[in-house]
């Protein structure tokens, strides 16, 4: 498994509730371009229409060594899930403040996938509260570390 892309921001901003594995349409300039890792995830998100899946604002930057048939960076594009995994996001996305972010673009074997979560919106003392914690842990293993 070799990650293109992750979305660092995404566990900061946002409290992941549950993820999934998903696979995604591309062209193949595209999947050449992920070759590249010529990809920015940070302000993409997922939701459905049409009882289908799809990923909004991914940036797959423009392969360079194609002529005409380049694709457009920003296009909306779907992900494959199955019927029942689809039932079971549109039923937890119905709450109030829930939504899909992705996590991760990687290849798995020769395809592309997206791990996408269900998230809640951290609140800005949430953050504070997680940054304090994580700096007390990081001090804890200091004095650990320095005692032995």
């Amino acid at each position: 498994m070799t990650t293109i892309v992750n979305n660092r921001k995404a566990r900061h901003d946002y409290e992941i509730i549950n993820s999934i594995e998903t696979g995604i349409v591309l062209l193949g300039t595209e999947v050449k371009s992920l070759r590249d890792g010529k990809a920015n995830i940070t302000d993409a998100y997922a939701r459905i229409k049409d009882n289908e899946l799809w990923l909004i604002s991914l940036h797959i930057s423009a392969y360079v060594k194609s002529a005409v048939t380049n694709h457009d960076p920003l296009r909306d594009r779907k992900l494959l899930v199955n019927k029942l995994e689809l039932k079971k996001l549109r039923r937890q996305i119905e709450e109030k403040g829930v939504t899909l972010i992705p996590l991760k673009l990687y290849f798995k074997n020769h395809l592309v996938k997206v791990e996408i979560a269900l998230a809640r919106g951290k609140k800005k003392y949430d953050k504070r509260a997680a940054i304090a914690e994580r700096d007390m842990k990081r001090d804890l293993e200091r004095n650990n570390k320095i005692k032995y």
